[in-house]
Order: structure tokens, then sequence, then C-alpha cells
């Protein structure tokens, strides 16, 4: 229960420092190019990423006829679902949440199967 617990509270911390991050990449390029850069919404633009994301869960799935629906629907979320796999193995306050001795191989076994799942989906869409 305390394993989930930390998983989860790790997880959600970490999407959320990401969101943060993308918000301050977007300040910073708004800045160089003289100009204010996201503002909309909340306290100078800082919900920003929040409202990108629920924008783009709102869209629409454009769907070929041609396409494998099975795999360009399945391949993204097995792709985060691998991600998630990575983040017991790294050291947090120097304990690991899932302790191997070859975790730092498990990392990159893990970080590389998320590329194929990547490359699936252009694969499912059959386009030529």
């Amino acid at each position: 229960m305390i394993f989930m617990m930390n998983f989860l509270l790790i997880s959600i911390s970490i999407l959320i420092s990401v969101a943060f991050y993308t918000i301050l990449e977007r300040k910073i390029l708004s800045y160089i190019q003289i100009r204010k850069g996201p503002n909309k919404t909340g306290f100078l633009g800082i919900l920003q990423p929040f409202s990108d994301a629920i924008k783009l869960f709102n869209k629409n799935i454009v769907s070929l006829e041609f396409m494998n629906f099975m795999f360009s629907y399945l391949s993204p979320s097995l792709s985060l679902f691998i991600i998630l796999l990575i983040i017991p193995i790294i050291s947090f306050f120097k304990y690991p949440l899932f302790d191997i001795k070859q975790s730092v191989l498990f990392f990159f076994i893990l970080s590389s199967m998320a590329v194929y799942f990547i490359l699936l989906v252009g694969w499912s869409t059959n386009s030529k």
C-alpha cells in the first residue's frame, strides 16, 4: 500500500513538474522573441499547461478507413505505461522504490522500448 502511494505521488509530481517546465520554456522563448507568451489562464499564465491538456483531451480523433485501429489506439497508452515503469527504479532520496541490482540496465531497456511503440503508431496508419 505504501509502495503504491509513493508511486502515485512521485508520478503525479513528475507530470506536474513537466507541465511547469513547458510553461517555463514557452515563457523564455516568448521573451527571446519579444512577445508576451502564454498569459490567458491563471496568474501570468501559470495554468496554461493544464488548459492545453484539457484542450488536447477534448480533440476529435481522426481515423482513416485503412488504418489499423488496435495498434493506433493502443500504442500511445503502452508507451506511457513503459515510461511509468521506469519511475520505480529511479532513486529518490537515497532509496529506490523498487530495488534491483540491474536497475541501470532495466532503465535503458525500458527507455529504448518506448521508442518502438511510437514507431508502431506511425506504422499502424498504413501511410505510404
